[in-house]
């Protein structure tokens, strides 16, 4: 698990071990688009941003990245644009999830998630990983798409599977992705 929370770096996306100097860019890149927290298990706009950072962070066996556009004029780190993470996949030592995403409206839809999620997908089944997991809303149409063209499959929907912060119980699309 270790090598997995390394910087990653691609043509334009960069991943970086999330630490104390991203929160508050993260915070400012959150709060870029404010109405889609309503389909995330947390909210990380306004007051609920702190609480819930916390609560991230605080999971066992997750591995948080910054997500930073490495293109434009902010210099070689480059400007966050979101978040994402490793996590365990209970019950399996031979999966990992990506999950925990988001990232701003102005990267979204474009290649630049998909080159993300390929270098954590590359990053993960290098280290040992049999399968990737996808866990989506099944709302989010939006993900479960970009997951599609991935190539991860869909293995099962999970009724009533999670209570969002905003107390709706939602249902949630699992996918895989095998190496």
């Amino acid at each position: 698990m270790a090598m997995l929370g390394k910087p990653m770096a691609g043509s334009r996306v960069r991943l970086a071990p999330f630490g104390e100097a991203h929160v508050e860019p993260l915070r400012a890149a959150c709060a870029e688009d404010p109405d889609i927290w309503e389909i995330y298990p947390v909210s990380m706009v306004g007051t609920h941003f702190d609480p819930s950072l916390r609560f991230l962070r605080a999971l066992p066996g997750w591995t948080m990245f910054a997500v930073l556009d490495g293109h434009g004029n902010e210099g070689a780190a480059g400007r966050l644009v979101g978040m994402t993470s490793y996590i365990p996949v209970p019950g399996t030592d031979d999966a990992i999830e990506i999950g925990a995403t988001y990232i701003v409206p102005g990267v979204r839809g474009g290649p630049f998630n998909a080159e993300m999620k390929r270098l954590m997908i590359e990053r993960a089944f290098a280290g040992g990983y049999a399968a990737i997991q996808f866990r989506i809303d099944t709302r989010n149409t939006r993900s479960r798409r970009a997951v599609e063209k991935l190539g991860a499959e869909l293995v099962e929907v999970r009724a009533a599977d999670l209570t969002t912060w905003t107390g709706y119980v939602r249902d949630t699309a699992v996918y895989r992705l095998e190496k």
